[in-house]
């Protein structure tokens, strides 16, 4: 293929290697098959390593044991991470139980984990389980088809299930868009369901290509007021626009991203452009046209500025647009007026306009595994055992029982409170906090952000104890293990950014609706200096704020960090 990328005129640069690994891949085959059956390794090797990405599944292994199994001259314990595709995190009872069963049965550490994507992973699935795997999800309706690599990714929806009409409307058009932007090939069914080989065409990749995404690529279906899947950290949205309780149209958000280099000031998180309201009937085309503008325009000889946000920057906002446009073959109308005031789970008993009773429950981290006293998995599956609606994993990492019918409503509480689902003492600072995987097997984390969030968030509390602030007084706060902004850090209002092991940068100024970036605010610093700055700040806060302003809005007015406008210079300034 041409080794040299021109985009309107102008000369990227040499293809990247991965472009040569997509097009070599026979629609992302390879010769997984081949590595599959090969017992020398418990890992991938070569481009196999990389297009299992676009089946769902990240070769990792466990971080802690590395050395001592360097010393005793073995690889790596290589096994990898499934992430499943469900759309609005949308999941039944039964499918609960097969996959409790599965997690505990086949993977080395027995947990499922609700992720930031909306869905859940398994961690710990060795080689000569993973076929088994996919199996046992197509069994039950559920795949794992583009959750990772160069393609649209799963695609979010708010749960909040209050407004049960208008929010089944936006989890049907969140369904829609998940299938029309899947990769046609039949690779993953051809490797892992032993499903009869079918060539694939360039024809049948219409939208994604041959080649696929320069990057990866990130959807969302968002209805105001809450923001619980945090729109500026994906490169597509779409904002619900109601009229009488009824889905009209969408407001188009496009560009956001959270993903930045330590080092690189070419690298940088950016807020979406609003691009303006369509109709519903113009969604799926839409969809396809931004997808199929940055497959085309997008950064494919530097990886590092290949999301859409930095297409965006480079090709100008309204050169993009209007090529959606012409691609979609519509004209965007002015944005519809919405406003997002919470982003926020709203944890404990919420009742549907349908009189179906909903029970939101706080999963500290989405890790959901029995520990001493608190049986959390084993919870989770009893109440599947008897329930009779849906289970709803959100964006924050938390798991809502939705559609609990009234005489069944002190039963599943009563399961949930004898498992420790249930906790009268979180504070909500705790339930406002979050973090990524990271250590020990995240193969990108330079810090921890799981395993040292809760002792943190302790801390943290204690400092708003300290000040003379109560229950509502808390602070959204994200830490993920490295740049890679997977634990929504630079959407915070105070953001940890994993540097190096014991060492974070600390971001600031990011507000309570998720509309704002923060600003880098000390840089490679430990946790103690950070709870020093932070007692500092808080104590501030405590005494100069103005009525209900929050921590972040605190920051940005007293001066402590100046007003971020999202771009390179002013994020590095």
């Amino acid at each position: 293929m041409n080794n040299k990328q021109v985009v309107l005129g102008k000369e990227l640069g040499p293809l990247s290697d991965n472009e040569r690994l997509k097009a070599e891949s026979d629609f992302l085959r390879g010769t997984i098959d081949y590595d599959l059956q090969w017992p020398i390794t418990g890992g991938f090797e070569a481009d196999n390593f990389q297009l299992i990405r676009f089946h769902g599944m990240y070769q990792q292994d466990d971080r802690d044991i590395r050395n001592e199994r360097a010393k005793q001259k073995l690889e790596p314990l290589h096994n990898v991470m499934l992430r499943a595709r469900m759309p609005g995190g949308i999941i039944t009872p039964k499918q609960w139980l097969a996959i409790d069963k599965f997690a505990s049965e086949h993977s080395l550490y027995g947990s499922i984990r609700i992720t930031t994507r909306q869905t859940f992973q398994f961690h710990g699935v060795l080689k000569p389980n993973i076929k088994l795997m996919h199996q046992t999800l197509n069994d039950i309706g559920i795949d794992s088809i583009a959750t990772a690599g160069d393609v649209n990714r799963n695609v979010l929806c708010t749960t909040n299930p209050v407004e049960s009409e208008l929010h089944q409307q936006a989890y049907q058009w969140a369904k829609k868009i998940s299938e029309h932007l899947l990769p046609k090939t039949k690779a993953y069914a051809e490797i892992w369901l032993d499903g009869e080989k079918v060539e694939t065409t360039e024809s049948d990749e219409p939208i994604l290509g041959k080649t696929y995404l320069p990057r990866k690529f990130k959807t969302t279906v968002v209805i105001p007021p809450q923001n619980d899947v945090d729109v500026h950290a994906n490169d597509l949205n779409f904002v619900a626009i109601g009229e009488k309780g009824q889905l009209v149209g969408f407001n188009v958000l496009v560009g956001g991203g959270l993903a930045m280099t330590h080092g690189d000031t070419s690298t940088y998180p950016r807020r979406a452009d609003d691009f303006g309201f369509i109709p519903l009937d113009k969604t799926l085309d839409v969809a396809a046209a931004v997808v199929s503008t940055q497959r085309d325009w997008g950064n494919r000889s530097n990886r590092k500025n290949a999301k859409t946000k930095y297409t965006l920057d480079r090709v100008g906002v309204e050169t993009f647009k209007q090529e959606v446009e012409k691609r979609a073959g519509v004209e965007f109308a002015a944005s519809r007026f919405y406003e997002f005031t919470d982003r926020g789970d709203r944890i404990g008993w919420t009742k549907g306009i349908d009189g179906k009773h909903h029970l939101a429950l706080f999963i500290e981290n989405g890790r959901l595994l029995d520990y001493p006293n608190k049986p959390l998995k084993t919870g989770v599956a009893e109440i599947a055992k008897i329930h009779r609606g849906d289970f709803r994993m959100t964006a924050n990492q938390n798991l809502i029982i939705a559609g609990i019918d009234e005489k069944d409503k002190a039963q599943i509480e009563r399961l949930a409170r004898e498992h420790g689902l249930m906790d009268d003492a979180v504070s909500e600072q705790r339930k406002n906090s979050m973090a990524c995987v990271s250590f020990p097997t995240c193969p990108l984390a330079m810090a921890e952000a799981e395993r040292f969030l809760p002792n943190f968030v302790t801390d943290i509390e204690a400092i708003l104890d300290n000040h003379g602030l109560d229950q509502q007084d808390n602070i959204i706060l994200r830490v993920t293990g490295c740049p890679n902004g997977c634990g929504r850090a630079m959407l915070a209002e105070v953001g940890l950014v994993g540097k190096a092991p014991g060492r974070y940068n600390l971001h600031l100024g990011g507000n309570r609706a998720g509309t704002r970036v923060p600003k880098m605010y000390k840089e490679n610093i430990t946790d103690k200096q950070i709870l020093e700055e932070l007692d500092h700040l808080v104590g501030r806060w405590s005494t100069e704020r103005i009525q209900g302003e929050g921590f972040g809005d605190f920051t940005i007015r007293s001066g402590i960090v100046d007003e971020v406008k999202v771009s390179k210079r002013d994020f590095y300034a």
